[in-house]
């Protein structure tokens, strides 16, 4: 048995292991790979993010790698060619949410230049507290998902809001003593340099 410390949620699934070191909590700067999250997140609704991670190779496969340029474009024979493959989450109000987030996507370019820059505007500075108390939502989470709601998007509610913020660096919910805290956290200080943040909701 590995005697590194991880976070309590991460199993000992080598798949979790591995998103747990090298992705959670980790800044991305690729548009592409925070749509995919934004997506796989809303699937991840009512299920286990373990089974969300064994399917994401055939979701990427489904979702033409999550471009939103192209999945913009999806039709109904698309959703109908998704809620037949097995290898995915065959929900059909998922399904339609991913496309018409991808529209909402291209329209959020348009309007504020950058989607990486957008969602991170959202972060917050500080790591959380390590008191072990991490909520499934924060005041932050909640007015991100009320402002994505407001500009169309669809099942991007609190909770989800507040996994896609742990997931992508915005915060640093990595416990004490997690072995990976600490880099985690230097990566979004790099990342955070400079940026403008909204205000406190």
């Amino acid at each position: 048995m590995s005697d590194v410390v991880r976070c309590g949620w991460s199993t000992d699934d080598p798949l979790y292991v591995e998103y747990h070191d090298t992705e959670w909590g980790r800044p991305t700067t690729d548009p592409v790979r925070l749509f995919e999250k934004v997506c796989l997140e809303g699937f991840q609704s009512g299920l286990s993010w373990i089974t969300i991670l064994r399917k994401r190779d055939a979701f990427r496969a489904a979702f033409a790698g999550f471009d939103p340029a192209v999945v913009a474009d999806f039709d109904e024979a698309d959703v109908e060619r998704l809620l037949g493959d097995a290898g995915i989450v065959r929900h059909r109000g998922k399904i339609e949410a991913s496309i018409s987030n991808a529209r909402r996507a291209l329209e959020l370019v348009e309007e504020e230049g950058s989607l990486v820059d957008w969602f991170w505007s959202w972060a917050v500075t500080e790591p959380h507290r390590d008191d072990g108390g991490i909520p499934s939502t924060t005041p932050r989470s909640t007015a991100l998902a009320r402002e994505l709601k407001r500009r169309g998007w669809r099942f991007v509610g609190p909770t989800t809001a507040y996994a896609l913020m742990q997931s992508e660096g915005l915060t640093n919910d990595h416990e004490a003593g997690c072995a990976v805290r600490d880099e985690c956290e230097a990566q979004r200080r790099e990342f955070l340099a400079g940026r403008a943040l909204r205000p406190a909701p």
